[in-house]
């Protein structure tokens, strides 16, 4: 496929359409993802699992396949029919969420979580590159903020439908599934939050595929491998270091909020329903008013000449979501944990609106959706990774299970304090290496000028 920079972009109701259908699907994606946190404890009672063994359900479960299949299936984002790629994820991950349902061991539970991962792993790379493909890149800051909207709208509505479904489940009538037996309500859940994807991954199938452009690409340069991209990131590897941290620090403090219910069940006797409907409540009005605050702001800087603006955006929710993070665990009453919750949330929210943004703006066009898998890759795994089973150790081994609060506030603690140092330097890199993407471009137009006139 011939790569040209000078291409329309396709129409806004065309691109707005596919950001929406495209977030709805990440939407579905964390609705997945997070309604195995709601159900930890009747999951950690009916199969007499440990708190180390959920921690590693909630986290490491997802992250090894996401990790794993993300970087190939990156590499296909830059060469295949993306919306299919997307599709194809869509319908596996939803299959394997109702699967999980009807799993009866760790083991069981393990794999089918490893399949969502697998499933998952192919949507935000291939986003990425469609929004770029899309979007000129001073307007690609608000439809990737309305994107990530769908991380805390995906929690909010798995709290909120979740537990609405968990409340009916436990008071509906049996169900049995031949040569299985009755349905626990967490088997029933599962299979029942499952089924929405199904009837979306069609929809992929019809969305047309946006032209792919070359901005960002030296002249002459061709489309490159993985062992390209994976060198183009070691010669800048001291920035991709500083830079990667912030947004993995933004999935481990994220994904820790998943031993949210088990720590108000054990902390102040709440309800799954309980916990549910408040911290549904809040997560669906504090992200996507934060996200979406975060990307016009993003792009009324950039306008204004503040070229770092999204990186800026992003690194300052670290300190607002590693101090809170550290605090919202140890209120004395549930209330006012979830409204400290509330701001460590708006802390990711910020880092998550922009930190895809910050990403694209200095990579090559042709490397993006491998690049864009790695970077997943990387925050998805430190985040599922070292969240939720650095929690789950500390509270088997240090703090003790009744004693959860003091393992989650530790999280922010451990991980947010050597974020917290490099961040100056963090700035001064990605300053840097906008100047290097900023002379590469100038040189791009100087050569095509040149190339214009003689001919």
């Amino acid at each position: 496929m011939s790569l040209n920079s000078k291409l329309p972009y396709p129409s806004p109701i065309r691109a707005w359409t596919m950001v929406v259908i495209l977030t709805l699907a990440y939407v579905l994606s964390f609705v997945d993802r997070y309604i195995l946190s709601l159900l930890a404890e009747p999951i950690k009672a009916d199969l007499n699992l440990s708190d180390t063994q959920m921690g590693l359900l909630l986290g490491p479960a997802f992250a090894i396949f996401y990790a794993l299949v993300g970087l190939p299936l990156g590499y296909l984002a830059d060469r295949k029919r993306r919306t299919w790629i997307v599709a194809i994820g869509i319908a596996l991950w939803s299959l394997a969420t109702s699967l999980s349902g009807i799993a009866r061991s760790f083991f069981q539970l393990f794999i089918a979580r490893m399949a969502v991962g697998v499933g998952e792993a192919a949507l935000s790379p291939c986003t990425m590159s469609l929004i770029a493909d899309s979007f000129a890149q001073e307007k690609r800051g608000k439809p990737i903020a309305l994107y990530s909207t769908a991380i805390s709208l995906g929690a909010g509505i798995a709290l909120l439908a979740g537990g609405a479904v968990i409340g009916w489940a436990m008071t509906a009538d049996p169900i049995s599934i031949p040569s299985f037996g009755e349905l626990k309500p967490w088997q029933l859940t599962m299979i029942i939050v499952g089924l929405p994807g199904l009837i979306l991954a069609p929809l992929l199938l019809l969305l047309p595929e946006p032209k792919r452009r070359n901005e960002n690409i030296a002249p002459g340069t061709s489309q490159p491998t993985y062992a390209d991209t994976f060198k183009y990131i070691l010669a800048r590897r001291n920035f991709f270091l500083c830079f990667i941290s912030v947004f993995c620090l933004m999935t481990i403090i994220g994904y820790s909020t998943s031993w949210g219910a088990p720590m108000f069940t054990r902390t102040w006797g709440w309800s799954i329903v309980q916990y549910s409907q408040w911290a549904g409540i809040m997560f669906i009005v504090v992200g996507p008013v934060t996200v979406n605050f975060a990307g016009w702001l993003s792009d009324f800087l950039y306008k204004k000449g503040i070229n770092d603006a999204p990186m800026l955006i992003a690194m300052a929710g670290v300190p607002i979501m590693s101090v809170s993070g550290f605090i919202w665990p140890l209120m004395p009453t549930p209330e006012l944990a979830i409204f400290v919750l509330g701001i460590t949330m708006a802390g990711v929210a910020l880092s998550s609106a922009t930190g895809a943004t910050a990403l694209l703006n200095i990579l090559p066009a042709n490397m993006r959706g491998q690049a864009m898998a790695i970077y997943y890759v990387c925050i998805s795994f430190f985040g599922l990774g070292f969240g939720p089973t650095t929690i789950g150790l500390l509270s088997d081994f240090v703090f003790g299970e009744a004693q959860l609060r003091y393992s989650i506030a530790m999280l922010s603690i451990i991980y947010g304090i050597p974020v917290l140092i490099l961040m100056p330097w963090t700035r001064k890199s990605y300053k840097a290496e906008l100047q290097k993407v900023r002379e590469l471009q100038l040189t791009a137009q100087s050569d095509q000028t040149t190339s214009e006139g003689t001919s």
